[in-house]
């Protein structure tokens, strides 16, 4: 099975990662991986980090003549906040007293790991915590599951993401968004990402568009931020992937956990999530039907997962992201030394990061969904799944 590591501080040489359990044989280069590192970089309401920083990932093994080897694959990507201070970096991570000219950070930021962080690991500086925890590290882990995504597309499984709200301005209704998206992933999900990505804030909708783009400005003038709602589509997946006879096997529920496992994240649904709640069975549930070939749902208000399965239908899966804590109108603390209270000091950040990260949302399913695929279809090497997948689809 594929587990990916990323190792690095954020404002460290650079970021490392490493991704196992590929099969051999999957062709990859540095350029695809490339393509979704910028896509990571774009967006209206970015902050100022993003305007220096050139991600691209390295591979240094686990590639020959373009494709895996089955062995572990090693990347590293530099950071340029690194470059612009490289005397400043050892100092401040290596001497421990503020004897040696060393500021202790000592005011946490509410919403941050900081507190908590510091709590748990008994640090008397915040530093350490602000590097680790710090969404600098989706850098690489978007580096190390564009390889899982290429690894599903061979298999024809796409995935596209969008925005469907920041703050106010969003659809009003699933009907709603249903009629543009669906009508664009009928030719794939990567379609939902590449007509997204034409919008600055990856809203489907242009109308929509200018509306985020006003409510960014806004909370910027107001020194606050903003969060949202995003949808991730995945086509081409095969029914059966996932199980419902335990409960860390199913799929959903796996999925979940990637979503919430990226920082920022405060929920995630399947389908018609949460509207689920307010509507009568009959308009949540999809009725089969059978097309003179095989099975199939009349609607797809279960977001494609029944019983923790795929049913072939596309996955439907919706994040809400948080307003980044860190904000020009800085909120209260307590410093930690004197236990005064005080504002908090503003670091660089973002007004608006949700629709950088969508690209990161796509990215942290991708494992989930391969694992998944490999549980059913597995094999060390690229050919010997291909025909183990035909005879399934045959």
């Amino acid at each position: 099975m594929i587990r990916y590591f990323t190792a690095g501080e954020s404002h460290g040489p650079g970021l490392t990662g490493i991704v196992e359990g590929v099969p051999a044989g999957l062709p990859i280069t540095e350029d695809e991986i490339a393509e979704h590192l910028a896509r990571r970089q774009q967006g209206y309401g970015r902050g100022g980090r993003m305007a220096f920083e050139k991600d691209r990932a390295e591979i240094s093994s686990g590639v020959r003549f373009g494709k895996t080897m089955g062995g572990p694959i090693a990347m590293f990507m530099e950071n340029r906040a690194f470059q612009k201070d490289k005397a400043g970096w050892p100092v401040v991570m290596n001497k421990e007293t503020e004897a040696d000219g060393i500021e202790k950070i000592t005011l946490p930021r509410p919403g941050h790991a900081d507190l908590v962080g510091v709590q748990k690991y008994r640090f008397d500086d915040i530093r350490p915590v602000i590097e680790r925890s710090s969404a600098r590290e989706t850098g690489m882990r978007v580096a190390c599951c564009s390889i899982t995504r290429q690894f599903l597309k061979h298999f024809g499984i796409e995935i596209g993401g969008h925005v469907l709200r920041i703050g106010s301005a969003g659809y009003e209704s699933w009907d709603q968004i249903r009629k543009i998206s669906d009508s664009i992933a009928t030719n794939g999900a990567e379609q939902v990402y590449k007509t997204a990505d034409k919008s600055e804030v990856r809203c489907l909708d242009a109308g929509l568009t200018e509306k985020m783009i006003d409510e960014i400005k806004k909370y910027r003038k107001a020194g606050s931020s903003l969060g949202g709602v995003y949808e991730i589509i995945v086509t081409g997946v095969p029914a059966g992937l996932g199980s419902y006879t335990h409960w860390d096997r199913k799929l959903d529920g796996m999925l979940a956990q990637a979503i919430m496992g990226t920082q920022a994240m405060k929920g995630v649904e399947i389908g018609l999530g949460f509207e689920s709640g307010a509507r009568p069975g009959h308009e949540v549930h999809d009725e089969i039907i059978h097309d003179g070939e095989t099975f199939k749902r009349s609607t797809n208000r279960s977001g494609g997962i029944e019983g923790g399965m795929s049913t072939g239908m596309p996955i439907i899966i919706r994040g809400v992201m948080k307003p980044i804590p860190t904000m020009l109108n800085p909120l209260n603390t307590v410093d930690m030394k004197t236990l005064e209270k005080t504002e908090t000091r503003y670091e660089r950040s973002d007004v608006c990061a949700l629709p950088r990260a969508v690209v990161v949302a796509e990215s942290a399913i991708a494992p989930v969904l391969a694992n998944a695929f490999l549980e059913k279809f597995g094999g060390d090497s690229i050919s010997e799944i291909e025909e183990r997948y035909k005879e399934f689809k045959v």
